[in-house]
């Protein structure tokens, strides 16, 4: 343990896969605090854990990447924090795992 106390090691992360992206730039559009575009239009992530305040906003644009190129990756806030809970996988039987 690096005994880091500050957060700024903490939160999911936004994470890009640049081979998916196709330059809608809609991630851009509704994450402008932590995605900018590039001069061709791909965007450029901030790799920062992202902030509490703005999870809702980054699933937000992760849900509406239209070739799934963009995700969130790491430990994220517990449901109902920062945004929409996570649906929970569900098991043969229809009991959540």
């Amino acid at each position: 343990m690096t005994g880091r106390t500050d957060g700024s090691a903490t939160g999911p992360r936004l994470r890009l896969n640049p081979i998916a992206c196709d330059a809608h730039g809609l991630c851009a559009d509704l994450l402008p605090e932590m995605i900018t575009l590039d001069e061709w239009g791909y965007p450029i992530v901030d790799a920062r854990p992202v902030p509490e305040h703005l999870l809702a906003h980054a699933r937000r644009a992760v849900g509406a990447c239209p070739t799934l190129a963009l995700a969130l990756a790491g430990r994220a806030a517990p449901s109902g924090v920062g945004g929409a809970a996570r649906a929970q996988p569900v098991r043969q039987g229809g009991r959540p795992s």
